[in-house]
């Protein structure tokens, strides 16, 4: 299997699928396009090559393409059943899903305000941000509650118990939580912790701080360094 992504610093779409597979021991090749690209030959024209929708991640195996982060993650359950990408049982793997899917279509404030940026530590504008942002605030509640609420059930270490797809989904948020010093309950701060101490987001981070590419267009917050 390839797994087209994005600079891992940025990318937050790109995380969750690489992440998973990762961290639950499936095997594939890395395919890297920079968002640099887009100052040049064009990001779009480049992923068009490989998906009609040009957005990353794609996941292509054999003749099979997938794109779309939650496809992914329903693919990967289908192809490695025993890999335990959602929980066994069906009342959990259901409210699995419906976290995730909660992930994937909202939150919009808490990503236009605190894109994701691993290297980056931008606590006084996480402060802002909660002050001038009321929708943030809520965002940030309601994923407080969401964690806390899986985690009283569960008893964690994880949402549901064992690492999965849900996690894989909210390693983004850690990260802008982290980068943004948002602030969480004891119980939702603890396993932001964990999942990013976990082997696949771990990786993930050891490198996106490799890669040293400034994006201007990812970079709401910052300027460009200067030449030395």
């Amino acid at each position: 299997m390839q797994l087209v992504i994005a600079n891992k610093n940025y990318s937050s779409w790109s995380m969750r699928p690489w992440v998973l597979m990762r961290g639950l021991g499936m095997p594939f090749e890395e395919r890297k396009l920079s968002f640099m690209l887009g100052l040049g030959a064009g990001f779009r024209d480049e992923m068009l090559k490989i998906s009609p929708a040009a957005r990353v991640p794609v996941l292509i195996d054999g003749d099979v393409t997938v794109w779309d982060s939650l496809a992914i993650a329903e693919y990967l359950h289908e192809r490695f059943p025993e890999h335990g990408v959602w929980p066994r049982a069906l009342p959990q793997r259901t409210r699995a899903r419906t976290l995730c899917a909660e992930m994937h279509s909202g939150f919009g404030a808490l990503r236009q305000h605190c894109p994701m940026n691993v290297e980056a530590s931008l606590p006084e504008v996480g402060t802002r941000v909660l002050r001038e942002q009321p929708q943030v605030q809520r965002d940030l509640a309601r994923i407080d509650e969401m964690w806390s609420e899986a985690l009283a059930r569960s008893g964690g270490p994880f949402l549901f118990g064992a690492f999965g797809a849900v996690d894989a989904y909210f390693a983004p948020v850690a990260l802008r939580v982290r980068t943004y010093g948002l602030p969480l309950s004891p119980a939702a701060a603890g396993y932001a912790q964990r999942l990013l101490a976990a082997p696949g987001p771990a990786a993930w981070i050891a490198d996106a701080l490799q890669e040293h590419e400034f994006v201007p267009e990812d970079e709401p917050y910052r300027a460009a360094p200067r030449a030395t």
